[in-house]
C-alpha cells in the first residue's frame, strides 16, 4: 500500500494499521486519500480475517464477531480520532474517539467505511 510521503508539518492525516503484532504507519496530506487507504486496507484484512471462537467450558466463550483481529486508526487535525475494527468473522465496524471509542451507527445501505467518511468529515 503506497502511502504519500508528507513533510513533518502540523497538518496531515496519520493512518495506523494494527494487524496482530504488526503495526504500520502511513501519512497522507488529504483526508480523502487517507479514507480510501483505510477502506482498501480494511477490505483486504477482512478477507483474511477468519478466526475460531475461543473459550467455553470454564471460561466465557468469545465468538469470532466479538474478536477484533485488526484495527485501522485515523488521526488528523482538530483532534480527529476515528477508525475501523475488523472482526474475526470478516465484518467491520466504524468508531470514533480515542480513549473511549464510540461505535458509529450505520445508516440503511451504508457500509462501515461510508459511516466513517460521514463522521470523519468536518462540518
Amino acid at each position: 500500500m503506497g502511502a504519500e510521503v508528507t513533510s513533518p508539518s502540523i497538518g496531515g492525516y496519520r493512518v495506523k494499521v494494527r494487524n496482530g503484532p504488526k503495526v504500520e504507519n502511513e501519512r497522507y496530506d488529504d483526508l480523502d486519500a487517507a479514507l480510501a487507504a483505510i477502506e482498501s486496507r480494511g477490505q483486504e484484512l477482512a478477507r483474511h480475517s477468519q478466526v475460531d471462537a475461543v473459550g467455553g467450558g470454564l471460561v466465557r466463550r468469545i465468538e469470532p464477531v466479538q474478536q477484533v483481529t485488526a484495527r485501522i486508526q485515523l488521526a488528523g487535525p482538530a483532534r480527529l480520532r476515528a477508525g475501523i475494527d475488523v472482526r474475526g468473522d470478516g465484518s467491520a465496524e466504524a468508531w470514533t474517539g480515542w480513549l473511549r471509542r464510540r461505535v458509529v451507527e450505520q445508516q440503511p445501505g451504508e457500509s462501515p467505511y461510508d459511516a466513517l467518511r460521514r463522521t470523519a468529515r468536518p462540518d
